[in-house]
């Protein structure tokens, strides 16, 4: 049997390395929930209109398709659905549509995968875990936010 070619950019952590990774997300999380975050969690693809909604990007996204895709569809970039390559895009679209339910100012913590098409290099990949927190306000905050994190 062959043996199979690793995928540059795309980690696969040894157990000793998913205990180290899983330590340090575990710290994270507990840390900012310490200071008041709440965790949420986003779907993985966005429309890709909406990722590239600011113009051009620097980051390469991912782009998901289907393999019997109909002729032509690969033309029309709408209804198109790509891997979001940071929780920015997610975030706010979750605040939009769930701002009926959500309390403001709303603290959130965020541990995600993200994807970026970029050519990987040193210390760079493809597919990481991306830790966010943010701070989000139905107008002005009344005060400025500060977390300083151990």
């Amino acid at each position: 049997m062959a043996r199979p070619t690793p995928l540059s950019g795309f980690p696969e952590w040894l157990p000793d390395g998913r205990v180290v990774e899983q330590h340090v997300l575990d710290t994270l999380r507990r840390t900012f929930e310490l200071h008041g975050f709440a965790g949420i969690e986003t779907r993985a693809v966005e429309p890709l209109d909406q990722l590239l909604r600011k113009g051009e990007t620097s980051k390469e996204v991912y782009v998901l398709r289907r393999l019997q895709e109909e002729d032509g569809a690969e033309a029309d970039r709408s209804g198109q659905l790509g891997l979001h390559f940071d929780l920015t895009v997610p975030f706010a679209r979750y605040v939009l549509e769930n701002a009926g339910h959500l309390a403001f100012p709303f603290q959130r913590y965020q541990i995600q995968k993200v994807w970026r098409g970029e050519r990987p290099q040193d210390g760079r990949f493809r597919e990481f875990v991306q830790a966010d927190i943010d701070v989000v306000g139905a107008g002005d905050l009344p005060y400025h936010y500060e977390v300083d994190l151990p």
